[in-house]
């Protein structure tokens, strides 16, 4: 039987290393480089997650800061330690697979940058978030202003001279919002809806007390609606040992707050009056957090006291003359349908899989999916528990 594992980021290394532990030979097949996704985050990027969550299958976090946040090359060196020390199958960095589709003598076709491979199970480990997600108007700027992805952004001396507006209020957007506003940057910043909380209570990092009551362990089927697999992470950031990062800390800082884009004419940017609303959305998610800790902690509940009120008009037209990039933090979209030429995803992109993470194509598995079993499916601390049960999966069908 042959067994290959698409992507050598956490998914594809945890389930290469479970695959190991069940006797199943594999080759892991990664595009680029081991981590390649955490290699091209912008250069001060820090894990927004604290340290205890380095916690892949054997190889729990074993550093002197828990609840600190390393920088991007310090994941990257835990990912090619994890690859040397406990991934199993033959590793073959640099080939890329372009299209997966059903094979002939076996169950898989893979079509790759090293030519056809035919097999009979395929785990594809491909990441998390894939494509971003760019809107219509992105492509409404004028001619002067250079408009970029995030996953393009390095950091703020690549940018051309002026001032920026960052599309979208994710973590992403609002990291790089602070960054180019303490390089001296003017920054506009286009807020949506967005969950926020402290960084830390008592000490504690807010992550470390969500997984104390469960809440990373909230299935899929919980969601209120399948769209909400898309709503924006917590606003949180770990640059500089992690702070605390929302609407308001921005605002005091002097970031210029707008609500959604709406439009481009000319050179000017318009927004949508909503503001205000998105900070009430993120206050609501801040009060659903101080009750979940409540009801689950009881008298062991930190106390997390009311936001100050938020003030302020938002502009509704923005001037886009003296700036020179924008930058779109939009969130990303499912990207598999676009390569794999198989029946298994959902109206909006996710593959759908069974309670033994199978799928309805035998042979063919995913694992780092956001949400494919549980709010931490894609996560460094979480996408272990998928990885054992795709391998225990595979496992049974080569050995039955």
């Amino acid at each position: 039987m042959t067994t290959v594992v698409i992507g050598a980021g956490q998914a594809g290394l945890a389930v290469s290393r479970e695959l190991g532990q069940r006797g199943v030979e594999h080759v892991v097949l990664e595009r680029g480089r081991v981590a390649q996704a955490w290699r091209s985050r912008w250069d001060s990027f820090s894990l927004v997650t604290p340290n205890w969550t380095l916690d892949l299958p054997g190889a729990p976090y074993a550093g002197e800061d828990p609840e600190g946040h390393v920088l991007r090359d310090e994941i990257v060196t835990y990912l090619e330690e994890y690859a040397a020390g406990h991934a199993a199958g033959e590793l073959r960095e640099g080939v890329a697979v372009h299209h997966l589709s059903p094979g002939g003598a076996t169950a898989l076709r893979l079509d790759t940058s090293d030519g056809p491979l035919d097999a009979d199970a395929v785990v594809v480990c491909t990441g998390a978030y894939q494509r971003p997600h760019r809107p219509p108007v992105a492509d409404a700027f004028p001619s002067g202003i250079e408009v970029l992805e995030a996953t393009r952004y390095r950091n703020p001396g690549d940018l051309p001279d002026g001032g920026v507006l960052v599309v979208g209020s994710g973590q992403t957007g609002i990291q790089l919002a602070e960054e180019l506003h303490r390089a001296g940057r003017e920054v506009v910043l286009s807020c949506g809806r967005a969950p926020w909380g402290p960084r830390r209570i008592d000490g504690i990092d807010i992550v470390t007390w969500l997984t104390r009551v469960g809440f990373y362990e909230q299935p899929a089927s919980a969601l209120p609606s399948p769209q909400a697999r898309l709503v924006a992470n917590l606003q949180a950031t770990g640059a500089r040992g992690g702070h605390d990062l929302h609407y308001r800390v921005l605002q005091q800082l002097g970031v210029r707050l707008v609500g959604h884009l709406r439009g481009v004419d000319g050179d000017h940017a318009e927004f949508v009056d909503d503001l205000a609303a998105s900070v009430a959305f993120g206050d609501a998610r801040y009060d659903d957090v101080r009750r979940l800790l409540a009801d689950r902690l009881g008298d062991e509940a930190p106390a997390m006291p009311d936001p100050e009120p938020f003030r302020g008009e938002a502009e509704t037209t923005v001037d886009l003359r003296g700036f020179g990039a924008v930058v779109l933090t939009s969130g990303f979209r499912p990207d598999y349908a676009r390569w794999v030429d198989l029946p298994v995803f959902d109206d909006l992109g996710f593959p759908v899989v069974a309670e033994d993470l199978t799928t309805a194509v035998p042979g063919l598995y995913f694992c780092g999916v956001h949400f494919l079993r549980t709010r931490c499916s894609s996560l460094l601390f979480g996408v272990g528990q998928d990885a054992r049960i795709v391998a225990g999966s595979v496992a049974d069908a080569a050995h039955g």
